[in-house]
């Protein structure tokens, strides 16, 4: 079998074979464009006498061939530098569907389209069509950064994009965050109105967002006008109005509650916030409001998809990573991999979003899940980055936009906590998959401490018991601040006796 079709220098792949392991065999492309199949044991001997192989995932193919690691190129980091923050299934046949290319069948024609594709993402850098780059973007900057610190594919990127072997690495290239939009601070919005949504109107809402093609579903436009009651204005405060619905496989529920939600969310000028139980119901949740927005600035303004803190890209974490220069390979790989996905991502979400998941099994889970944000340590708005946070920002949009797609334990400490991030809670709510809404609230609702926590806290209330210590309790940190407050006083009191019993 020959060789794909070269495209030119400039999309050249490294003189190395091309591996694709399966559970059984395994297929090798040389470079002259032989191709033969092998057993695992096999192709294991012949790695060793050959220049690193080009594979898809690495650290997968080594453990099917029984390898502790492999040294390798691996096309799925090139294709993260490439085309960052594009969804890829970490497999020949998922670069093959990522790059607009024909899925292969077999192992031989997967290795022959791991070459192509390969070629492909090379080609695009050169013609400089790899993501769209926008301004800000360094791949001038990263690419040295990268050769300096041995990443197996520089050369050949390098060679794309036209740079010599010995440019400097420019100060910055790793500061993703500099290129990030500040989000703008907006008047608080004012109360949404309250008219109601009529039947006609979701029934007719429905029929735009299923389209002319659609299969009459009578259950799902019945089901579409039931829900519309959970709109209708409140009578009395403290009385909200509420829908039980449940719906059989194939009836289409969310399309039909998608409806009476955005006619009354455009209607009011207000949000309805969706809520599901997982991050994954999430993303499918925003794949089928799709529906209503096609046109992805327009979903950019209308529909907005909150987390936990948690789930996103902390940057102060990511320039700490950084320590303020040029870290050492392999957490330069790693960084420079992750400042590419910082520009592109569309929210900054590592868990469900567009972050590869892949790649923290490839460079590791330090420099890439490792640094999201982490409960508890945010510093707000003393954080030098705090204009340019993904988690503000989101919260923000979330306040203008008329669908949030939220998840049941994010709603629920909310309402554990009195309010949302401005102390409003929202006014609307549809509860998918309803029967987790009880474990959600239980968690969010209660607390636990150990008896090693409970010892703890008892100490440093009281302080140190029974020896000679410095350990203060609280009202010896606190008896310079109290003063005469009668009401701080008694509070302590309370603390301490608490503490006691």
């Amino acid at each position: 079998m020959s060789s794909p079709e070269d495209t030119g220098p400039a999309a050249a792949l490294p003189a190395a074979p091309v591996l694709v392991a399966g559970y059984e065999a395994v297929a090798l492309l040389q470079p002259s464009g032989e191709i033969e199949t092998l057993d695992r044991a096999a192709a294991a001997e012949r790695l060793g006498d050959s220049e690193p192989p080009i594979v898809c995932h690495a650290p997968e193919t080594a453990r099917r061939l029984g390898l502790d690691r492999l040294a390798a190129y691996d096309v799925l980091e090139l294709f993260a530098f490439a085309r960052p923050a594009t969804f890829c299934v970490p497999t020949p046949r998922g670069l093959a569907l990522a790059l607009g290319l024909a899925p292969p069948a077999g192992l031989e024609q997967a290795a022959v389209t791991l070459a192509t594709s390969g070629r492909r993402l090379l080609t695009d850098l050169a013609a400089g069509e790899a993501a769209g780059e926008a301004p800000g973007d360094d791949l001038a900057g990263l690419a040295p950064l990268l050769h300096r610190s041995g990443w197996p594919w520089s050369p050949a990127v390098l060679t794309a994009l036209g740079l010599a072997p010995d440019r400097p690495v420019p100060a910055g290239a790793l500061a993703a965050w500099r290129d990030l939009p500040a989000w703008a601070e907006h008047a608080p919005e004012p109360p949404p109105a309250s008219h109601p949504v009529d039947g006609d109107e979701a029934r007719g809402r429905l029929a735009e967002l299923l389209g002319d093609r659609a299969e009459a579903r009578p259950q799902q436009a019945d089901y579409a006008v039931a829900v519309t009651t959970a709109f209708a204005p409140r009578d009395s405060e403290g009385v909200p109005h509420m829908v039980l619905a449940e719906a059989g496989t194939g009836v289409g529920k969310t399309v039909g509650y998608l409806a009476p939600a955005s006619v009354w969310a455009e209607k009011n000028q207000g949000t309805v916030w969706i809520s599901t139980y997982t991050r994954n119901l999430q993303r499918q949740l925003d794949g089928e409001v799709d529906r209503l927005y096609p046109d992805a600035e327009e979903k950019a303004r209308n529909a907005v998809i909150r987390k936990g803190r948690e789930n996103y890209l902390c940057l102060l974490n990511m320039e700490e990573a950084t320590g303020g220069g040029v870290p050492l390979a392999p957490d330069a790989v790693a960084l420079a991999l992750m400042a590419r996905w910082a520009r592109h991502t569309r929210d900054g979400d590592m868990t469900g979003g567009d972050f590869p998941a892949w790649l923290a099994g490839l460079v590791g889970r330090g420099r890439t899940l490792g640094l999201a944000d982490r409960r508890g340590e945010c510093i707000y708005s003393a954080c030098a980055h705090y204009h340019k946070c993904y988690v503000e920002r989101s919260i923000r949009r979330a306040r203008r936009a008329d669908l949030v797609i939220a998840n049941h334990a994010l709603v629920m400490i909310q309402a554990a906590l009195g309010g949302g991030d401005d102390a409003r809670l929202p006014q609307r709510y549809v509860f998918d998959e309803g029967h987790h809404v009880f474990a959600a609230a239980d968690g969010a609702f209660s607390a636990h401490l150990t008896g090693l926590e409970m010892a703890e806290l008892r100490r440093w209330i009281r302080g140190a018991e029974g020896r000679r210590s410095r350990a203060r309790g609280l009202r010896r940190r606190l008896e310079d601040l109290l003063g005469d407050d009668p009401a701080a006083v008694a509070a302590l009191d309370e603390a301490e006796k608490a503490a006691t019993a």
